[in-house]
């Protein structure tokens, strides 16, 4: 039996939608990539706090203007480089939760250069790796659960 590779690295996030003439999901601008409002958990913080925590920290979306959906978090794991020694890889597991904008919110960019409101029209080809499969796994989770679609278009 295979033994299955523990995490040591965590990181939450949020993947925002809004209602605007159609609805949009959030992405934020990096030097060469669009990326999500995420980052690493904290020692003796809880991965949905971090997630929380990060959202406010890059957006200044506070938690009261957001509705989460409680049926959905997406995990992804994938190898990391750590900056100082490259050569030593790290398991990181990444959970992004779903989430609606309840009202509308300027956004504050605090690390990221910019950042793009996307009409939600899958299939999305924006990144490989990270982006394009949590999207796809939303799509999915859309088609699965008519209640959550039906907040996310309506309300």
């Amino acid at each position: 039996m295979a033994s299955i590779e523990k995490a040591t690295v965590f990181a939450s996030g949020y993947l925002i939608f809004r209602r605007s003439s159609s609805l949009q999901f959030l992405l934020m601008k990096h030097p060469d990539r669009w990326d999500l409002p995420k980052g690493h958990v904290d020692p003796g913080e809880s991965i949905f706090d971090a997630a929380k925590r990060e959202l406010w920290e890059e957006t200044a979306i506070p938690f009261d203007a957001l509705w989460t959906d409680p049926t959905f978090a997406f995990v992804n794991r994938y190898w990391v480089s750590k900056r100082k020694t490259p050569e030593q890889k790290s398991l990181k597991e990444l959970t992004i939760y779903l989430g609606l904008l309840l009202r509308p919110i300027e956004l504050v960019c605090t690390e990221h250069p910019d950042y793009r409101w996307w009409d939600w029209n899958p299939p999305h080809r924006i990144q490989a790796q990270s982006i394009d499969p949590l999207l796809s796994a939303v799509e999915a989770h859309l088609s699965a659960h008519r209640d959550v679609y039906d907040k996310l278009h309506n309300g």
